[in-house]
């Protein structure tokens, strides 16, 4: 099944996000470890997700949503030249959302997601479903950059199974 496939249905959605929230939790909570969302596109869907597992209050400090890019910078650190330089939708604001994030929550993993949902191109052009994922832990973050495709829930379930799967990567590494 492709990852398109898994968010055109709801419940095959809601189970790989459940697997993916268990395989987090099983790598977190014996190290007392905790992570935090950063959210922008998906409009607080990783978080709706990671909390629908009981347990989730051992492991998950926080999720925000900072849709605008006035919140991004007062709320996460994002640098106004960063989204200036490059917009809220790059790969540099996701990485500097998802450093925000764990660094105001003292986690020790995070992850951000940025970008469009659709259903058209911005004012640069840019297609619908451009997405950025961004992870940090202490070492430092890395990003990665998505060309989704579908209808804008479609793009947002896409971009928060990536935003899962890179969160479930970065507790393994711990």
């Amino acid at each position: 099944m492709t990852d398109l496939e898994i968010c055109r249905d709801e419940a095959s959605f809601a189970e790989e996000c459940s697997r993916l929230v268990m395989l987090t939790a099983s790598k977190l909570v014996p190290m007392g470890a905790h992570a935090a969302v950063a959210e922008s596109l998906t409009g607080g869907l990783i978080s709706s997700e990671i909390v629908r597992a009981a347990g989730s209050s051992r492991w998950f400090k926080e999720g925000c949503v900072t849709y605008a890019e006035e919140a991004k910078i007062r709320r996460l650190g994002v640098l106004p030249e960063s989204i200036e330089r490059f917009t809220a939708v790059s790969s540099k604001v996701a990485g500097e959302m998802a450093a925000g994030v764990l660094n105001s929550s003292e986690s020790d993993i995070a992850v951000a997601a940025t970008g469009l949902a659709g259903p058209g191109a911005d004012e640069y052009g840019r297609p619908a479903g451009l997405v950025f994922i961004g992870g940090a832990c202490r070492q430092g973050f890395v990003t990665k950059k998505l060309s989704l495709s579908g209808d804008r829930l479609e793009v947002r379930r896409q971009a928060a199974l990536a935003a899962l799967r890179l969160l479930a990567a970065l507790a393994e590494l711990l």
